[in-house]
């Protein structure tokens, strides 16, 4: 008897999308609550006019269904993946996720008692006043614990809001306004719980002077009337609801542990040996990916998408025990086809062998054995779609040759100075300045068309102010200034790379390769601008009349179209 990796009756892909789905309905649900308590910075009876429309909303059928229903999903879905993971080793930002998306139902139980339960089967209006009272005067730990509540709901929504979107190419544009809401939100809601808690304190105080027996804080009959927290016999009936909730959520954690240890001592009777580069052996339950098994041994291993087998910076080549490997399946084939792999490289965060199995991870993070496996130097940035730019002035050596080194160093740094202001005013940002040449990148803040069209319009603005300065250096050289400019968009990883104090934000990749290969082809053909099909394509601009060749490119199986601009035609781009 043996125990394979099975595949889930339902795909991965599928539940992520019900993962996110369910908890976009209940961040919907928060979102409009928080602006419901924010409008008690108006008045009382502001925020109270309000819920009507908010209970409209959420206590009519349908929306009862759908926001309890995803609000049970989302837990369900939530332990599926804790009981799916061959190991609780993870980074802190999807640890911190996890655990405050297990404290929010922990949280929320006394608050949907003490609301949906006390309505539904006792029939108490939860009028806002009522709420604000409890949690302000009647109960104050159980308001504390309701803000400690918010916070949490809040930032967890927030951060599943922001790993979703975090890839969108439009998203590094609208994300400054994204976090001002995310921070201004919160705050007013709080400062609208406070404002309303005054206005009750107020209020009851004056019931106090007015001779309510017992006065509010007591009057146990009255608050069974106004609110919706009952008196104590009502208070006591609630108990079995409580602690119904509550055993329910325990078992459920209880049990997956138990499953998880189930599975664990079933796993240990049948391990694969998975032996690195470096000599080390990770003893794995069959079932375990390359990367879960990395993780396991506390080996350092690059996985920029977070093991979704989106990117391949994971990759590994095999040296022994081919055999023991189930082939790709369709998102893995799919990802090593487009970085033309060969049949010995595998995706370490989707191979799961079969048998013992000896692989080296291609791209390693540094020898030191010592680097934590989730620190920067385990992984570098993202990959994103950005347009590379590359330009180098021609025939520097003969221009520079007769010139006292102070002189060369004036004469770039003018040079550099243009390209740098003209790069920055365009959204590009430089990279990097290597001799007499320059990389840049655009598409770090903004759409892959807008990228481009900014990346075009600064080659023509360069290519302007480069005759200028020529112009007004004329006496002093021996030949006009001339530069060579490559464009190319796609994919690259971008992230902080380099060692030591020596570290900057670049970007790798066969986008890199490619443009500074077109920088060298303007040179070729003795013309200032080269730019790819795909910058034209996605810029969306008018190439009718532009000369366009098919090259190849080295370490690409099929050629290249590119579009050859001179001096005089990049006007048409800026």
């Amino acid at each position: 008897m043996t125990i394979e990796a099975r595949k889930p009756i339902i795909s991965d892909r599928l539940v992520r999308k019900f993962r996110l789905g369910s908890g976009l309905i209940v961040f919907s649900f928060v979102i409009m609550h928080l602006a419901n308590h924010s409008l008690g910075l108006i008045s009382l009876g502001m925020a109270e006019r309000a819920q009507h429309w908010f209970m409209a909303v959420w206590r009519n059928p349908v929306g009862t269904v759908l926001l309890y229903g995803a609000l049970i999903v989302h837990i369900m879905l939530v332990l599926r993946l804790l009981y799916r993971r061959r190991t609780l080793v993870m980074p802190p930002g999807e640890a911190f996720q996890i655990v405050t998306g297990l404290l929010v139902p922990l949280l929320l139980i006394d608050h949907i008692v003490a609301t949906r339960i006390v309505h539904d089967v006792y029939g108490y209006h939860d009028t806002y006043k009522a709420i604000v009272r409890t949690l302000w005067l009647t109960s104050p730990s159980s308001g504390v614990r309701q803000a400690f509540l918010l916070v949490i709901i809040w930032v967890h929504g927030c951060i599943g809001v922001h790993f979703w979107l975090r890839f969108r190419p439009w998203y590094m544009a609208i994300s400054p306004v994204l976090l001002s809401f995310a921070i201004v939100l919160p705050i007013l809601a709080l400062l609208g719980f406070a404002a309303m808690g005054k206005v009750v304190t107020h209020e009851a105080a004056q019931e106090d002077e007015r001779g309510y027996p017992g006065g509010y804080y007591s009057d146990v009959r009255s608050l069974g009337e106004r609110g919706s927290v009952p008196g104590s016999q009502i208070a006591d009936a609630l108990w079995p609801y409580r602690a119904g909730f509550y055993g329910a959520f325990s078992l459920s954690i209880v049990g997956l542990f138990g499953f998880r240890a189930h599975r664990r001592m079933r796993e240990r009777q049948f391990q694969v040996a998975i032996r690195y580069a470096g000599g080390e052996v990770v003893q794995a339950p069959r079932g375990f990916s390359v990367l879960e098994a990395s993780r396991l041994g506390g080996i350092p291993h690059y996985s920029v998408c977070g093991g979704k087998g989106q990117c391949s910076t994971c990759r590994v080549q095999i040296i022994e025990g081919a055999e023991n490997l189930p082939p790709p399946e369709s998102m893995e084939q799919k990802t090593l086809n487009r970085i033309g792999a060969t049949p010995d490289v595998r995706l370490a965060c989707q191979l799961r062998p079969t048998g013992n199995v000896s692989v080296v991870p291609l791209l390693t993070p540094m020898a030191e054995a010592t680097i934590p496996v989730y620190t920067q130097a385990a992984s570098p940035g993202r990959e994103r779609d950005i347009v590379v730019f590359f330009c180098d002035l021609r025939h520097f050596t003969a221009l520079t040759e007769e010139r006292l080194p102070f002189d060369i160093v004036f004469l770039l740094n003018r040079y550099f100075a243009i390209v740098g202001r003209i790069i920055e005013e365009n959204g590009g940002r430089m990279d990097k300045f290597i001799g007499d040449g320059a990389m840049a990148l655009f598409g770090l803040r903004t759409t892959p068309k807008e990228a481009n069209r900014q990346a075009l319009k600064a080659a023509a603005a360069i290519l302007r102010e480069i005759d200028k300065l020529s112009a007004e250096l004329a006496d002093e050289l021996a030949a006009p200034l001339e530069i060579a400019i490559g464009l190319h968009t796609g994919l690259a990883v971008v992230g902080s790379m380099g060692y030591g104090s020596v570290k900057n934000v670049t970007a790798i990749g066969d986008t890199v390769n490619v443009a500074s290969r077109l920088e060298s082809v303007a040179k070729e053909y003795n013309t200032a601008l080269v730019f790819s099909e795909p910058v034209a394509r996605l810029s969306e601009i008018d190439v009718d009349g532009v000369e366009s060749r098919e090259i190849a490119v080295r370490g690409r199986g099929e050629p290249l179209r590119v579009y050859i601009v001179s001096k005089e035609a990049s006007s048409r781009f800026a």
